[in-house]
């Protein structure tokens, strides 16, 4: 084999796993196509972005990988498996796991209650609610160490005992961010993490989601562009359903098409040389 061979064999075998694709997706809902012909590959890794203006499809798009909407056509594969039928929920259990634009908490309960209740059920040991090590069996052990774990990532420490009624909403958000990472997802779907969130807490969520582990594979879906061009090393514009381009952040940041679909808009403004 030739050295010229020898470093193509070698760069391919490099490449990253797609961990999620979406392939040929198409949803109508009557005789409106609010999806058309989406092809989406996720790298293993990847700090991908989904961006477009209102009514782009985004959220369709995401509803459709998670299960929420099934596909009129087209298909998704999560690690090669075909899971276009596949329940949410089994979804989840395969490692595809999302947050919501929309917090959905459990107000009632404290952060170390939930994140205890779904760490628990995740390792299939049961509920496990909090208890002081002393009183636990030695089985749970390894719950209550993930839930710490989850509380001191997710700087949650300071609020592990505040009913989630009562906090702050950049808190909320984050806890919601842990209850995610509590289901060990091999691909995380970020649905607007600081959407509504204060200035004063944004740097803490910025932060956070920036020091995401890297093995997991994130798709944010985002308006903050200053989060989005921090973050992605890779991004994908929606207009109308379908995909209009796809590259590195210097590449959308320069691209005719994108600018011409955000004439008037702030969206790039800053980012020419992302």
């Amino acid at each position: 084999m030739s050295t010229s061979s020898s470093q193509t064999a070698s760069t391919v075998a490099r490449q990253p796993e797609t961990v999620l694709s979406a392939i040929g997706l198409v949803k109508t809902f009557g005789g409106i196509k609010a999806t058309q012909n989406v092809h989406l590959n996720i790298q293993q890794g990847a700090r991908h972005a989904l961006i477009g203006p209102n009514g782009a499809g985004k959220t369709t798009l995401i509803n459709l990988l998670t299960g929420v909407l099934k596909p009129t056509s087209g298909r998704i594969e999560l690690l090669g498996e075909d899971i276009s039928d596949m329940s949410p929920h089994l979804r989840v259990r395969r490692g595809l796991v999302r947050t919501f634009q929309i917090n959905q908490l459990f107000d009632s309960l404290t952060p170390l209650e939930t994140l205890s209740l779904v760490v628990s059920q995740h390792m299939g040991e049961g509920n496990v609610w909090y208890r002081p090590m002393g009183r636990v069996g030695a089985h749970k052990a390894d719950v209550l160490s993930r839930v710490q774990e989850l509380l001191e990532q997710f700087r949650l420490m300071e609020v592990m005992d505040v009913k989630t009624s009562l906090m702050s909403y950049g808190k909320r958000r984050l806890l919601e961010m842990a209850i995610a990472l509590a289901c060990n997802p091999k691909v995380l779907l970020l649905d607007e993490p600081v959407a509504g969130v204060p200035t004063g807490e944004r740097d803490e969520l910025l932060a956070t989601v920036a020091a995401l582990p890297a093995d997991v594979s994130i798709l944010l879906i985002e308006h903050d562009m200053d989060l989005v061009f921090n973050f992605a090393n890779k991004m994908t514009v929606l207009v109308n359903g379908a995909v209009l381009t796809e590259g590195t952040p210097e590449e959308i940041a320069n691209d005719p098409q994108v600018k011409a679909v955000y004439l008037g808009h702030t969206l790039i403004e800053g980012h020419s040389h992302a």
